[in-house]
Order: structure tokens, then C-alpha cells, then sequence
């Protein structure tokens, strides 16, 4: 029995992130989740190329992905699709079923060229 507790605990250790891997770099955003009112600073976002993830505080993630279109983000899997608004303080704020998240992000003028 003693033996088998060990085993499992050795598992677990190595379960997680590489010994020496670092963090990865995130930004703390604003984020109002299951459908609260209020917004906290609690979620944190990474950026995998143009796929940002947002890691929320209770190990659940959003994957969305960047785009040039004037919409700013989509829904990057799942069914549920990203509603997203621009903000009076210029931030962009983003609707995934419950959730709501706040992007800092700059608006592109209408003008400005495609990429």
C-alpha cells in the first residue's frame, strides 16, 4: 500500500510543465466570468503566434485567433462563437458564452491598408 501511495505521488510530480521550462510571457487582462457583472483583473493571456489563449483562474482557457478584418478576434475552436465590441476606453471586449474579456487593442482606421 505504501509502495503504491509513492508510486502515485512520483506520477503526479512529473505531471505539469518540463523541469526548466520557462512560463510562458502572459498579460493579465480584465475578465467578468459566468455571466458576472463585475470585471476583475484575473485572466491571463499568452500569444502562440496569432492565437491568443486566455488561461482563466480555474485552469479553463479560451483559444482565440487574431484577425485583419476589422473584427479584431474569433472563436479559434469550440461551437460557441466570439461577440466582440470595441469599448469607450478603446478596449476590445470579447463574448464567449458566459465570459467576457477586455483586450487592450488599438483600433485600425478604416483607411489603413489590409495585410
Amino acid at each position: 500500500m505504501r509502495k503504491a501511495l509513492i508510486l502515485i505521488l512520483l506520477l503526479l510530480a512529473g505531471c505539469g510543465r518540463p523541469a526548466g521550462d520557462p512560463e510562458p510571457e502572459m498579460r493579465t487582462i480584465d475578465c467578468a466570468l459566468s455571466g458576472s457583472t463585475a470585471f476583475a483583473p484575473q485572466c491571463r493571456v499568452e500569444q502562440v503566434g496569432n492565437v491568443l489563449v486566455v488561461h482563466r483562474p480555474d485552469g479553463g482557457f479560451r483559444r482565440l485567433r487574431k484577425v485583419s478584418d476589422g473584427r479584431g478576434v474569433i472563436a479559434a475552436d469550440g461551437i460557441e462563437a466570439a461577440h466582440v465590441s470595441w469599448i469607450a476606453d478603446g478596449r476590445l471586449e470579447v463574448a464567449l458564452a458566459q465570459d467576457r474579456y477586455r483586450f487592450p487593442a488599438a483600433v485600425k482606421p478604416d483607411d489603413a491598408p489590409a495585410h
